[in-house]
């Protein structure tokens, strides 16, 4: 049988290699992301992949030579260009991006093991966008330092409809640029104030010293019982006639208070906020932004084994990260229900199943 042709995102990607190069790109990029959907975490294991699964594969790839070898894989990934392979995620998400709704979250996390003792260069940090409601990465970028993020952030922003989406970020991103570009193309923000903007942060946690307790959520479970209490000031005229901050509509405040059978510990938050809501309403949008945390870089690292990953040549470690966050968004659309271990666990036994998640991404014809 003929194999079907394939298109992807990957078709028109620049290639790093010379003209005599065996493999085609697209090609072995197709294949990477079925290993990686199937459980790989290394090019050793998506060479070992390919050879296991050839039959299945040239199904739709025409593979001339064969499957590459995992340096093959290694060597394209340490030198395909970043921002050309970050562009063509963003092609295969942009129907996502441009009608995502609800919360999107911005957070940075660090791969620890990409620190390189021996050339003294730090470890690779990235920053995320994450759309909470629909549980999709929108975008990555890779920055020299987590201070960075605050120039990273805007540009990452401009790839999104904010159309009525509300941006949370830490107090790192509590600046008055990003406020000012999220209230101008028509979203909301909630953003975390802490001592980074002191004056700012006393003056806001005077104002909720003076309000009333506000309304308390408790949840349960798993050994321990978390209350969240929750408070909104909208009569801010005296905090905005001493900061002027963009789009601020009112302050909130969150004390968090979690009992373990032995350890209690208590927390209080504060944050800026461009938009009226409600007690409720704030609790439910900073647990949608540390959802980040559990729904996103939990898996990342425990069920993708992203915290091992020690490829530090080249741009070898980002874009890998790239295609495990790709492998998630695809593994998340498919529509029955389970675990992201699950689905890469029946994408591995089940070569039909697996075929329905490529489809997805490379509209196979």
């Amino acid at each position: 049988m003929a194999p079907v042709p394939v298109t992807s995102c990957f078709s028109d990607l620049p290639d790093p290699r010379d003209s005599n190069a065996r493999h085609k790109l697209d090609e072995v990029l197709l294949i990477a992301l079925c290993a990686v959907l199937c459980g790989a975490e290394d090019c050793s294991d998506m060479a070992l992949f390919g050879r296991s699964k050839e039959p299945f594969l040239r199904r739709f790839l025409t593979l001339p030579h064969g499957i590459p070898s995992h340096d093959t894989f290694s060597r394209i990934f340490r030198h395909l260009d970043p921002g050309a392979f970050h562009d063509h995620f963003l092609t295969f998400m942009s129907r996502f991006a441009e009608q995502v709704e609800g919360v999107v979250a911005v957070d940075g996390k660090t791969l620890r093991r990409s620190y390189d003792r021996a050339d003294a260069q730090s470890p690779l940090h990235l920053v995320n966008l994450w759309a909470a409601d629909q549980r999709q990465v929108l975008g990555q970028r890779a920055v020299d330092e987590k201070s960075n993020e605050i120039t990273a952030v805007p540009e990452l922003l401009k790839l999104l409809s904010l159309s009525g989406v509300t941006v949370t970020a830490d107090a790192m991103h509590c600046q008055r640029a990003l406020s000012q570009q999220i209230t101008e193309e028509g979203g909301h923000y909630a953003l975390a104030v802490k001592d980074n903007q002191r004056v700012l942060f006393d003056d806001v946690r005077f104002m909720m010293e003076t309000a009333g307790a506000g309304e308390t959520h408790v949840d349960s479970g798993h050994g321990r019982v978390e209350s969240r209490q929750a408070t909104v000031i909208t009569d801010i005229d005296w905090l905005q006639g001493a900061h002027q901050w963009p789009g601020l509509k009112a302050v909130g405040r969150i004390t968090r208070r979690r009992e373990l059978a032995d350890k209690v510990s208590e927390d209080v938050a504060y944050y800026l906020l461009s938009d009226v809501v409600s007690p409720e309403r704030l609790v439910e949008v900073t647990r949608q932004h540390w959802g980040i945390e559990n729904r996103l870089h939990w898996v990342l690292d425990i069920t993708m084994q992203e915290y091992q990953s020690r490829n530090r040549r080249g741009h070898g470690l980002e874009n890998l990260a790239l295609l495990r966050r790709l492998a998630l968004n695809v593994a998340k659309l498919e529509p029955s229900k389970g675990s992201m271990k699950g689905k890469r666990k029946q994408a591995g036994w089940n070569d039909d199943y697996l075929l329905s998640l490529i489809r997805q991404f490379a509209q196979l014809r």
